[in-house]
């Protein structure tokens, strides 16, 4: 898997947390630097540990896998996807949840609801014998900024822009996983 593929993962996964973090953005008046370096660190950090968890867990159990590996990464980013594009219907008709706390026990709970799907996206990796160490920065860095930004679009924007992110999200990881399918069956 090439740079620009993993780019395209670091994205799609920092989609979740770009939106709580949009929702973040709205629920401050004026953010602070705190406020960034608090939502850009959870999510950061755990959008970089839980690849790395799924790909110790995947890479245990590689050889199980390695015939249909491109068929478990096709499944695993399309169902990743689908649920991201479910989200962001169901955010843009139930609208946002109030999420203007930035205690510890708060952002705990939504890094680690946000980074669910990158543990199956790990998974994947062990299956693609992917360098683990630079793609778990590279999400980890790229969700550090997509969750910074997002705090700031929230509190200058609002909600106009979080489903429209979550939505794109879905669809890069769908799109990468029908990519990596052709691939395997193609050569």
């Amino acid at each position: 898997m090439g740079t620009i593929e993993l780019l395209l993962i670091a994205i799609g996964l920092s989609m979740d947390a770009f939106a709580v973090a949009v929702c973040k953005g709205l629920s401050v008046r004026k953010p602070a630097l705190k406020h960034f370096i608090i939502v850009g660190l959870y999510f950061g950090i755990f959008q970089a540990v839980m690849p790395l968890i799924g790909y110790l867990i995947g890479s245990a159990f590689a050889s199980l896998i390695t015939s249909i590996d491109h068929w478990v990464v096709f499944v695993l980013l399309s169902i990743i996807g689908a649920h991201m594009i479910w989200e962001s219907r169901k955010h843009s008709e139930s609208g946002s949840e109030g999420a203007s706390c930035f205690t510890f026990s708060s952002m705990i709970i939504l890094a680690l609801a946000t980074s669910i799907d990158a543990l199956a996206i790990g998974i994947a990796f062990a299956s693609l014998k992917v360098n683990i160490v630079p793609a778990v920065l590279l999400i980890g860095v790229t969700t550090f900024a997509f969750s910074c930004l997002g705090v700031k679009i929230g509190n200058v924007f609002g909600e106009k822009y979080k489903t429209t992110a979550e939505f794109a999200g879905g669809v890069i990881l769908i799109l990468l996983g029908v990519k990596i399918l052709i691939e395997h069956l193609v050569y």
